[in-house]
């Protein structure tokens, strides 16, 4: 017959050999874990990468569709004084999105994908200019003040909602909670 008093003794042992063998020392130092970070896929000789990962962990901030800045309030809806030709309206694309982001704490080093409409230009022969909202687009991003490309899509469009508009872009930074 088995003593109950004994297999208790034996089940208890066991309990602390396991407690013993499975407690980290006193002395041991562990390491929190790492948070991994966003990984920019890139395409060394483009000025966009092929993707983005971004780990779970981190909060997206997305803007609305942002456009240049009103020059002329008084000229006309598709007057070009009115908000300037394609390179004009994507710097002040870029510059709002910049300073929305400065508001939520971020910067143009967060941002990890962008979308973008270009719509002719009457400056460009009626014809959408690309290259303008290229060169606007090196002055934020891809430089030595912020090495960070993004990943991009460009999309040429007929117009935008409103005469004279060329150009709307839109931001999705990506940031580590904290």
């Amino acid at each position: 017959m088995h003593n109950p008093k004994f297999t208790i003794f034996l089940a208890a042992l066991l309990i602390i050999i396991l407690l013993q063998t499975c407690a980290t020392p006193k002395n041991e130092v562990v390491e929190a874990p790492t948070k991994e970070l966003i990984v920019r896929h890139d395409r060394p000789n483009a000025p966009i990468l092929k993707g983005v990962s971004v780990p779970a962990g981190y909060n997206y901030f997305f803007t609305s569709g942002q456009i240049g800045h009103a020059l002329d309030t008084a000229a006309a809806y598709g007057d070009p004084a009115r908000y300037g030709d394609t390179y004009t309206q994507s710097v002040g694309a870029l510059e709002k999105i910049e300073s929305i982001l400065g508001e939520a704490g971020l910067s143009m080093k967060d941002v990890v994908f962008l979308r973008v409409f270009v719509a002719p230009d009457p400056n460009n022969n009626n014809e959408i200019d690309f290259e303008a909202w290229f060169k606007a687009y090196g002055e934020f991003f891809n430089n030595d003040e912020n090495p960070n490309k993004v990943a991009r899509t460009t999309l040429g469009v007929a117009s935008l909602v409103r005469p004279g508009m060329l150009v709307e872009v839109e931001a999705v930074a990506a940031y580590a909670s904290n």
